[in-house]
């Protein structure tokens, strides 16, 4: 069972690049344990900046980093970097075009029995529609690591969701054959076809071997890169299909449900059903306890994806 959340693997990247890559830099708004950064802080100290509880100043500051020509990582609760820090998001971030990467931390309802002020459900939706913004939402700790060190090549903004907990692995150390902005196939599927993303994949993958065994072909996308969608490889797995299910830890408005709906229907017109957190106050519990009450496992997703034949 894999121990090593998403965030760890962040910073394990960050530290092995910047032993020769002294314009990297990480910033923190008091946050550097929960992102699993208190690493590079120790054996960076030169590299390092903690602004406090103050993630307006965080987004800011890491974009005038960036113009001085730095490769910027800032880490925040999702929950606040999404919300709190909305207009220097959009306005010193993606406006700007500057070379920042915001890290959501804790993402979804990884905080639990925080409740709904440290849930973070709405931040695919409002980090999409900044203009020049990309949303990434990696499944498992090796895909992390390869779109850090992606995100590491070139000077664009981005945000990525990773969750507080450590996620079964999906991948090996290839990731995949990961590439850039393009959705990983896991399966190929002629009955029904999922698309999740983030810790979404893996009770989406269980979900593909349920369904096989009652006979139903089910393909599965990960779709890790939210914005930009992979189109390409969405419409060309949702032709083969009859229905499209997506699943993602997010509001059921604005996300990755939404997106595939669009895409789907303006190409290759096929019911798409979504499965999402409720438009309404979340449970507290445990992450596993949330997705279990909601359906959002390997047996709620197929139960899903069983109604979706029944209405293609």
């Amino acid at each position: 069972m894999n121990k090593i959340p998403n965030r760890q693997a962040i910073c394990d990247v960050l530290m092995e690049k910047a032993k020769e890559d002294k314009d990297i830099v990480v910033l923190c708004s008091d946050s550097r344990g929960s992102a699993s950064l208190t690493p590079f802080a120790q054996e960076f100290p030169e590299q390092f900046v903690e602004v406090g509880i103050a993630e307006q100043d965080l987004v800011s500051i890491s974009a005038g980093l960036a113009k001085c020509g730095k490769k910027s990582f800032a880490a925040s609760p999702a929950c606040f970097l999404s919300t709190r820090s909305y207009e220097q998001a959009k306005i010193d971030c993606a406006y700007s075009d500057t070379n920042v990467t915001l890290i959501g931390i804790s993402g979804g309802v990884s905080y639990g029995a925080l409740g709904m002020s440290h849930h973070s459900a709405q931040d695919i939706a409002a980090m999409a529609a900044i203009p020049n913004m990309r949303v990434y939402l990696p499944s498992d700790r090796f895909q992390t690591a390869k779109l850090t060190e992606a995100l590491l090549q070139d000077k664009k903004p981005a945000y990525i969701r990773v969750g507080r907990n450590p996620v079964e692995d999906i991948y090996d150390e290839t990731a995949g054959a990961f590439v850039m902005d393009k959705a990983t196939v896991l399966a190929e599927g002629t009955d029904i076809l999922l698309v999740a993303c983030g810790e979404m994949v893996r009770p989406a993958l269980d979900a593909v071997a349920l369904l096989a065994e009652k006979g139903i072909s089910a393909g599965l996308l990960d779709m890790y890169c939210v914005k930009p969608l992979d189109k390409e490889s969405l419409i060309r797995a949702a032709e083969k299909v009859k229905a499209v299910v997506t699943v993602e830890e997010h509001a059921p408005y604005g996300g990755l449900g939404a997106m595939v709906s669009q895409a789907v229907g303006s190409s290759c017109p096929r019911r798409v059903l979504n499965m999402a957190l409720p438009d309404a106050p979340v449970i507290s519990g445990t992450s596993r306890e949330v997705f279990d009450y909601y359906g959002l496992n390997g047996e709620g997703i197929a139960a899903k994806a069983e109604e979706g034949l029944k209405l293609a």
